[in-house]
Parts: structure tokens; sequence; C-alpha cells
């Protein structure tokens, strides 16, 4: 084996853990300085029970144990190996974010520039791509979690103003998004969308919705999913307008107006 990470692996994982290694060996169930053999390369070929044993422990599959440098992954990344997204090894279709690291190897957050925005949908899985765009952090937001920013165009969330930037978490799971949670969704036929979402089991698919109600809702399938990032936050250079009571009104007239000519419809 050309590349064998066995050992760096297992005391990273453990150091991950903060336990020092006795302690990591009597969850284990076995002798520390059997523990420490493995750590420091020592056990050039360890038995089955004993992959299996450190495979279950960490919840990272074997192979990826002895193939992949589990060091210079970021700790979103760890989190999808436990969740058995070993997309490194098999190529599957499963879903691990191409995310950057600070010094201290903390995810950063990414801006997906005006220019970028076209290019997302091929380059979003593309770690030198996403490795291109500008990083900043927000000091509110939760470290132990995965941000990026978007901008929007158009009209279909407004108040939010179109040139508006939003900014989402990564959601891992998107068949947890309740009723109408603003989310940016990012499809292989539309690209990115700023939209209210809910997910539809019977249907495996996302019903998008716009706050703006010219615009009609509209169902994606499941197989044209490739990202979605909860709403969290937007940056804007718009100043709000003040209401404008004339305008609320004509609204109000419009929709009685609609509202009186479905009715002479059903006579």
């Amino acid at each position: 084996m050309s590349e064998f990470f066995w050992a760096s692996n297992i005391r990273h994982l453990r150091k991950r853990k903060r336990l020092g290694q006795e302690a990591l060996a009597s969850e284990l169930g076995i002798s520390r300085s059997k523990l420490n053999a493995h750590e420091n390369g020592q056990t050039k070929n360890p038995a089955a029970d004993d992959l299996l044993t450190f495979s279950r422990y960490f919840r990272i599959s074997v192979d990826a144990l002895l193939k992949v440098d589990l060091s210079r992954l970021s700790e979103l990344q760890l989190r999808e190996l436990e969740a058995g997204n070993d997309v490194y090894l098999t190529g599957t279709k499963l879903r691990v974010l191409a995310t950057t690291v600070d010094p201290h190897n903390r995810d950063n957050t990414e801006l997906v520039p005006v220019k970028a925005k076209a290019g997302y949908v091929a380059g979003y899985g593309d770690p030198e791509f996403i490795a291109q765009l500008p990083v900043f952090s927000l000091p509110h937001l939760p470290r132990d979690r995965k941000y990026r920013m978007f901008p929007t165009s158009g009209d279909s969330m407004l108040p939010v103003p179109e040139g508006a930037f939003v900014i989402g978490e990564y959601l891992e799971d998107w068949t947890t998004l309740k009723r109408d949670t603003p989310a940016i969704v990012v499809t292989s036929a539309e690209g990115i969308v700023f939209k209210l979402a809910r997910w539809l089991p019977e249907c495996r698919a996302l019903l998008l919705t716009s706050l703006n109600p010219a615009y009609a809702p509209y169902q994606v399938p499941a197989g044209e999913l490739l990202e979605v990032w909860r709403f969290r936050n937007y940056l804007t250079d718009v100043f709000p307008a003040p209401p404008q009571p004339t305008e609320e009104i004509g609204r109000m007239v419009a929709e009685i107006r609609e509202d009186v000519r479905r009715l002479l419809k059903r006579r």
C-alpha cells in the first residue's frame, strides 16, 4: 500500500476526542502498550479485530482509517465521514462538502462573488474552485458550523433586496426542513436560488416558494438538489424604504377585485 495513514489517524482521532492513551485504551478494552504500538506505526498489519474495533469506536470506515489522511480534513468533513459518506474512496454521489479552513483548522465562511455564481454549480464540489473564493468571518456566528454567503438576484424574495448577500448554514439533511424555511438552494437545473423551502417526503422533492406572491411555488426533485443552506443572515447596502400607505391600499384593492372576479365566475 503506497499510503498508509492508520497510525497517524488513530493518534489524530484520539486527540480530537481529547483523550489520553490510558483513557482510550480503557474504552476500547485493550492495553495502553497496544494502543501506543498502533499510534506509533509499530503495528504494520493491524489484525481484522483491531480494524473493526477502532472503526466502530470512531464511527469511520476501515477504508478511511487506512487510506485518508484525516488530519487534512476539516471538522465538518470528519463529521461527514462519521455519517458514512466515504465519497473520497468510493466515487459515489454521496454529498461531501468542499470547504476551506483557517490556520487553526476551523472552517472558513466563503463568499461566492457575483462573477463566480454562474460557475458554482459546476465547481461546488471542487476543492480547488472553493479554495479560490474569498473568505471572511462574522463573530456572532457559532464556529462549530459551516457557513457560506451567496449573492441574490431578482425580486422574488422582497423585502430582501436584489443584490443582497445571504449567509447560509450548511444543511446536511434537507429532509429535516420544516414548512417555509428560508434557504439558499443549489440545483443542477437552476443554479443558486433563495426561497422558502419545505421537504415533501411523499414526492421526494423540495417545495420552493417566493415571498413575492407574483411567483408561483414549484417543486425540485431530490435528484436535482446539490446543496441546501439554511438562512442565517443577510447583508445589504440598500437602506430600507419607509412604508408607502397608498401603495399598500392599491395592493389591497387589487386583491379585493381579484376575489370579486373569482366569485362572479362561480355563478
